[in-house]
């Protein structure tokens, strides 16, 4: 029975009543547990005649549950976790347990009901989990209420288990299907009190996920599955230079061509051809002559970028302090010894397997988008304002992802859809870009450059470190509102004074800075975000100095950590893990590594021979993590697993280049991806702590790669501070 449902893909999937919006109890983001009148699914949804006990639970009078999940699933576990925690706090019977998407526009009408939709920084159960639990805890005691009520009983004496309401004292017992609808009239209670995590008995264990039968079918439906009747489809391509614009375009060259309905031009710098088949709108727009207004950006190479953030780290340039104590400069000044190194990182693409797209039906009363988000409300947004509908006219049916990664997150794809969509009312139309477009039309890892010094007294002390940042700042580019008089406080991931993402180590005189400059190439938040290069940074040149005055890395970083116990509790992990205290087998060497991101703490080591110099093998990594709480310890295995495949994927063989103003990178011959012979064997190893909610599918790729390059020194001495490796040609073995 466990599945995910998947919406119908007509005109009245997804729509349900909201004769209950804004009645009831508002918990957290003004969450509506219930209310006086019973709500309903609408005719075609598959919970006719369901009713619903809450915004998070609908009961079937056969026991099936229905919980809805508004966070995206995109190969991360998040909509099965949440389903755990939610079945967890409801006492029901698992193996009948669903999923489904309330959309955005449903959330809206019933004053944000389902909270938050954005799915991004790991966030996806760790800042919902207190609300969805008690949208499940909520569910529960309105549903042993109704029993009681039916038995005239006091609701004390009733517990629940499995889907079963029993009476203790007289034996009696129902089932959720059969007091659903009663339960559903009553108002929810003014509280609830969750289980201790100790007591979990759903939740905390690694259950199968609810979406992996249906992706191994071929049954689940992706934003590209979708088909829509008299469904016409759109090619697009945008100007190869970001911020230049279409200066024109011969439409006549093409209207002969099969297959070609018409030819729009989607903003100031896009232009799309719409047809009967994707493969003859994208033929037609190959063959259709536009002529680009590029602009000065056309002028912009990876070269002058290098050399601009270059500037940036020379210490007269002006740069933003996020962290800071002590007099860092002066300490180095004075030292008796200084260690120095230049570290660069590039852009990375997110590269998806499913390229971006959408599908809108826009008539000039109602505006309907169906497609993968990372962020159901932003993507609504997005369709608002460019269909100019007021909200209760438009609404985003979110499919499953073909990968996110944060890519998902930006609503470009929509909004282009809905612009095309808008010149053919009552037509739906599905927009997909092509694989080029999608590799050159980004938002990418940004791309910086950072200058570190260390300084020890005579006796090899680490007194002093300075860590200047020189790179793009993704908030200003995404989100401006969110700088802190104009400095971008995510710059700072894994090296903050504190918070989610903060430094492990203590040094007496510590400046951590930014330079910030914005070169034209977007950047967006690529899964790990700035922990990634900030983790290599730091972690790389922690072994620099360990090593300039002859200490063990391990040793070097454990003096540094006596104020971050869980800091060190992981890295202790990871290192009785991966055996550092013994020999390594003839031929391997270790590396090791540890960050705070997204709330978590964790630590990475790495196992590698090397041969002829420049060939790596990675025999095996053992990572560790306290994210305070575990829902599903085999789905964080998992997701260590993957997080290094994108870990290792682009310190190997990512990067983008900038040539004559546009990524060079156009498909995955250029930019690929490490294959299954070259994946490692991965080891986890889970200290939840407790106490604390972080997140797990970013945290740990900051670790693979300066795992990875630790180990790589230890073999052959040699320091690699400019990525990807494939530019110094080195390879997988």
């Amino acid at each position: 029975m466990n599945q995910h449902v998947m919406p119908k893909l007509n005109r009245r999937a997804f729509v349900i009543g909201t004769a209950t919006a804004g009645a009831g109890l508002a918990l957290g983001l003004d969450l509506p547990f219930g209310g006086p009148a019973v709500v309903r699914a609408a005719d075609g949804a598959p919970e006719v005649n369901a009713p619903e006990v809450n915004a998070w639970v609908v009961i079937r009078p056969d026991d099936t549950v229905v919980i809805r999940i508004a966070r995206s699933e995109m190969g991360q576990g998040t909509l099965t976790g949440l389903a755990q925690l939610v079945a967890e706090e409801l006492e029901c019977d698992w193996s009948k347990v669903t999923t489904e998407y309330p959309t955005p526009g449903q959330s809206v009408a019933r004053k944000r009901a389902w909270g938050d939709f954005s799915t991004g920084g790991s966030r996806g159960i760790r800042t919902s989990q207190d609300y969805v639990r008690k949208g499940g805890a909520t569910a529960r005691v309105m549903l042993i209420q109704a029993a009681a009520n039916e038995w005239k009983v006091p609701a004390s004496e009733c517990k629940a288990a499995n889907s079963v309401i029993t009476h203790t004292p007289s034996g009696k017992t129902t089932t959720y299907g059969k007091v659903a609808e009663a339960a559903a009239k009553l108002e929810p209670p003014a509280d609830v009190k969750l289980k201790d995590p100790k007591d979990w008995t759903i939740a905390g264990k690694g259950l199968k996920r609810l979406d992996t039968v249906d992706k191994t079918t071929g049954k689940m439906v992706y934003g590209i599955d979708v088909k829509l009747p008299g469904m016409l489809n759109a090619a697009i391509k945008d100007c190869p230079v970001f911020g230049g614009k279409v200066k024109s375009f011969d439409e006549a060259k093409i209207a002969g061509m099969k297959g070609v309905k018409k030819v729009v031009q989607v903003g100031d710098s896009a232009v799309a051809v719409v047809a009967d088949t994707w493969w003859h709108a994208k033929t037609a727009l190959d063959a259709l002559p536009v002529v680009w207004d590029e602009g000065p950006n056309a002028k912009v190479s990876s070269e002058t970028i290098a050399t601009w953030l270059a500037e940036g780290l020379d210490n007269a340039q002006p740069a933003y302090v996020g962290n800071q104590n002590g007099d860092a400069k002066a300490a180095i000044a004075a030292a008796a010894k200084k260690v120095e190194a230049v570290y660069n990182y590039p852009y990375q693409n997110h590269a998806t397997m499913e390229p971006m797209n959408a599908t809108v039906l826009y008539t000039p009363d109602k505006c309907e988008v169906w497609c993968g988000t990372q962020n159901g409300e932003a993507a609504f947004a997005a369709a608002l304002e460019a269909s100019g509908l007021p909200a209760e006219k438009v609404d985003v049916h979110k499919l499953m992802l073909g990968g996110g990664f944060g890519r998902r997150g930006m609503t470009d794809y929509v909004r282009q859809a809905v612009a095309i969509a808008k010149q053919m009312p009552g037509t739906p139309i599905k927009l997909l870009w092509s694989r080029e477009e999608d590799m050159q039309h980004g938002k990418y890892h940004p791309i910086t450059q950072c200058k570190l010094t260390g300084a020890f007294d005579a006796d090899n002390n680490l007194v002093a470190l300075h860590y200047r940042l020189s790179g793009q700042s993704i908030l200003f580019s995404v989100r401006p509102e969110a700088l802190q008089n104009g400095m971008d406080p995510a710059a700072f991931q894994g090296v903050a004074q504190a918070g989610e993402a903060a430094i492990g180590y203590s040094v007496p005189n510590l400046l951590v800075e930014h330079s910030m400059r914005n070169p034209h190439v977007p950047p967006g938040f690529w899964r790990g975000v700035n922990v990634n290069h900030n983790a290599i940074y730091m972690e790389c040149f922690m072994d620099e100095l360990a090593l300039s005055v002859g200490q063990d890395p391990l040793e070097f970083r454990r003096k540094l950590m006596g104020k971050h116990p869980k800091h060190l509790a992981v890295l202790n992990a990871v290192a009785e893990k991966i055996g550092w205290g013994t020999p390594a087998p003839q031929g391997v060497y270790r590396g090791i590594a540890q960050v705070m991101g997204y709330g978590s703490y964790v630590a990475g080591a790495a196992e590698i021979s090397v041969t002829d110099g420049s060939k790596i093998k990675v025999h095996r990594i053992v990572a560790s993590t306290d994210p305070g709480y575990v829902v599903n310890p085999a789905q964080v295995e998992r997701q260590i697993a993957g997080s290094f495949v994108y870990g290792l994927s682009a310190l190997f063989y990512g990067g983008c280049t900038v040539k004559d103003g546009r990524i060079e990178q156009t498909n995955f011959d250029t930019y690929n991806s490490m294959r299954i012979n070259e994946m490692p064997k991965v080891e986890a190893v889970m200290v939840p702590s407790g106490g604390f909610w972080g997140g797990v599918g970013e945290p740990t790729i900051g670790v693979a790669a300066p795992a990875v390059l630790n180990a790589y020194f230890a073999a052959t001495g040699k320091r690699i501070r400019s990525f990807p490796l494939r530019n110094q040609n080195i390879s997988f073995a």
